[in-house]
């Protein structure tokens, strides 16, 4: 906690807080209600904590410093976190912070680069939306959330991430959320190509890339039609 007033001045400086509070499409017609700062500056300051429960945001409550800030009027209750969230669209936040996250890499895009795609699963204990029973190496049979993540490759910068439940751990889960950024990107920013693992190389991830001029590079399994490909031309 002690380096975030430096983060905070980077956020300042870099025009990034202010901008992503004003376009939140939260809204309040109460006037006893929070200010779309106190909230969004609340999770912002959980998040920076390593906060990973509602709950924690209790702890910041006699935080003064950083509230002043950020230009909040107070840290707010988990209960006035949460319903917060509940009142904001569904496609209206997706949107809204695909917009800001763009805007923080955009300038990136320039110059040649790599999307990597990734899924991480994450063990759940507890009653959680989305909990499954599926892929699961390090705890076999405990309930998971998958993690479907696009970034650039080498600088590990995160684009996106996607929460899906358990029992969807495969490619052909994380195919839309990919073909949805491609599609967003210019002709000039797009990647010089898209690199997966074997899970990636299905005929299905590769015609859908090929239909958006998209190149790719992906692992393939050695299944017995391949290694028939292989030795057919490689093998003369």
């Amino acid at each position: 906690m002690g380096q975030l007033p430096f983060f905070i001045e980077f956020l300042k400086l870099g025009n990034r807080f202010r901008p992503w509070v004003d376009d939140c499409p939260l809204v309040y017609t109460s006037h006893n209600a929070p200010t779309k700062t106190d909230i969004l500056g609340s999770f912002l300051l959980s998040v920076l904590s390593g906060h990973t429960r509602y709950a924690h945001i209790a702890t910041l409550t006699g935080d003064t410093v950083n509230c002043e800030l950020l230009g909040m009027n107070k840290v707010v209750s988990d209960d006035s976190a949460r319903r917060a969230l509940k009142r904001i669209d569904e496609a209206e936040g997706v949107a809204w912070l695909q917009q800001h996250l763009y805007s923080s890499y955009s300038p990136l895009l320039t110059t040649p680069w790599i999307l990597d795609t990734d899924v991480t699963v994450k063990p759940l204990y507890g009653h959680q939306e989305g909990a499954k029973l599926g892929y699961n190496p390090h705890k076999p049979g405990r309930p998971s959330h998958t993690y479907h993540t696009y970034m650039i490759a080498n600088l590990r910068l995160v684009l996106e991430v996607e929460v899906q439940a358990g029992d969807q751990s495969q490619s052909a889960h994380s195919l839309p959320g990919l073909i949805s950024i491609i599609k967003r990107l210019s002709s000039t920013e797009r990647p010089t190509f898209v690199r997966g693992d074997c899970d990636w190389g299905s005929d299905r991830v590769m015609s859908e890339l090929e239909e958006i001029n998209q190149d790719y590079l992906f692992k393939l399994k050695k299944s017995k039609n391949v290694k028939t490909l292989i030795n057919k031309h490689h093998c003369l």
